[in-house]
Parts: structure tokens; sequence; C-alpha cells
């Protein structure tokens, strides 16, 4: 019976399975022009795609709390991939898509609960932090792949999406990575500082993502911040004109972007 709960509790979700599905359907509809609205393929490609990789982020978290030794995950149906199995669908799920939506940013989302009681040793805090982005981060180097590989035949269009899609796992990991409390760069560092300095630390943890974007509006720390993005694809072979085409495409509300 246990060996059957875990293989239940293990088992790909269909909801998951959709959003791939999704992913993948329209994404053959930008490759081969089949839609009669391209920015409409590119929106549902680019935002099943960035759910997808949410799903992808939360995994990792709780795979990696899992074998650190919180052997509750299963249970909650964490490594069923299923989105409306998180704590805090609305935080990762909801509002990542509105922000992107909106102003085309990954807003790092979260969270899976983990029992931190349960694991042993500051590595592994540490290594659990880091997984999500780290995700973000993987995904970002595949998805660009056509890009720094020089792979010739690519549709201009689904470029176009790679790219913004791309960019967007970049803030994501950026934005994470940062050492606020609250976001999984701080998460890295959390287990290595003082008992007291957590506990000062402990009451701004909430607050921490929305100081972070309070300060992005910012006109110089925004510049700074999408220059350093840029600089981020420019290195993965990516230029700022395909991003920014990819975003046009995406908000396919506002007209047709003409490319000639």
């Amino acid at each position: 019976m246990a060996t059957a709960v875990s293989r239940r509790n293990r088992r790909i979700s269909p909801v998951f399975l959709g959003l791939v599905a999704i992913m993948g359907v329209s994404g053959w509809a930008v490759w081969t022009d089949f839609s009669a609205s391209p920015g409409f393929a590119v929106f549902l490609f680019v935002v099943s795609g960035w759910i997808v990789s949410l799903c992808l982020h939360e995994y990792a978290h709780a795979r990696t709390a899992l074998h650190g030794g919180d052997i509750s995950i299963g249970a909650k149906g964490y490594l069923t991939l299923n989105p409306l199995k998180y704590t805090h669908v609305a935080l990762s799920i909801v509002l990542p898509v509105i922000f992107v939506i909106m102003g085309g940013i990954g807003l790092p989302g979260g969270a899976v609960f983990i029992e931190r009681h349960r694991i042993r040793g500051r590595w592994k805090h540490s290594l659990i932090s880091a997984a999500g982005p780290l995700t973000n981060v993987a995904f970002a180097i595949v998805l660009t792949a056509p890009f720094w590989l020089g792979v010739d035949g690519v549709p201009e269009v689904f470029r176009y999406a790679l790219a913004f899609l791309a960019m967007l796992q970049v803030t994501a990991a950026i934005l994470n990575f940062l050492p606020v409390p609250g976001l999984d760069g701080y998460g890295v560092i959390e287990p290595w500082l003082s008992y007291r300095v957590r506990r000062q630390v402990e009451p701004y943890a909430p607050f921490g993502l929305i100081a972070v974007f309070g300060v992005l509006w910012i006109p110089e720390v925004n510049t700074v911040f999408f220059d350093a993005i840029d600089a981020v694809m420019r290195a993965l072979g990516v230029s700022a004109w395909e991003t920014s085409w990819g975003q046009e495409f995406f908000r396919f509300w506002k007209g047709e972007p003409q490319l000639y």
C-alpha cells in the first residue's frame, strides 16, 4: 500500500500534461504559421510555457527537499507538477502570469511548503532554495539553444517567441537570486546567518518581493536591471531586437505587429 501511495503521489498531473500540450500545439502553430493570428499563438505559447516553468521551479524545490529529508513532500502533491497543489496558487501562478501580461517581467512565484525541521545540514537547505531559480536558468539555456548554437531554419516569429519566453526565465532567475528576505536568494544564505540575524529579518520576509518591485520603479534601478537582463540575453546569443519583437507579438490585443 505504501508503494502504491508513493507512486500516486509522484504521478504527473493531467493538469501539467495539459499545459505541456497547449505549449506544444501553440508552438507548432507559431512554427508553421498555421494560426490566423500569430500573436495569439505566441501568447498561448509564452503563457503556457511560463506556467510550465513555474511548475518545474516549484517541483525542483520539492524534489530537492524530498532528497534532503522532508518525506512529507509527496503527500502534499508537489511531485505531481500540478500547479493547483501549491500552497499559494495566487503567488505561484496567477500573479506571475498577470505580471507577464502587464509588464513582460518574470515574477518569481512561490511557494511549496517545506518542513525545514526535517532537514539536517546547511548545504541541503541552501540547495533546496537554489534549486528553483537554477531550473529557470536551465530552461533559459534550453530555450535559447537555437540562438547560441547558430541553428538555421527556425521561423522568424518562433525565434521571437523563444526569445521573449527565455527573457522571462532570466528575469525570474535574477530576481529570485537576490539576497532579499522572502526570495530564494535569501534562502540560500539564511542557513549561514546567526540565529539572532535570522530572527530579526524574519518579520520582513512577506514584504521582500513587494520591496524589490518598489525599488524597480526607480528609473535608475530599472535601467540597470534591464541592462543586466540584456547583457545575459546577449551572452545567450539573443538580441534585444528579438526579445522586443517577441513581446510585441505576445501583446496580440494591440494588433498584429508588422515586421516589414
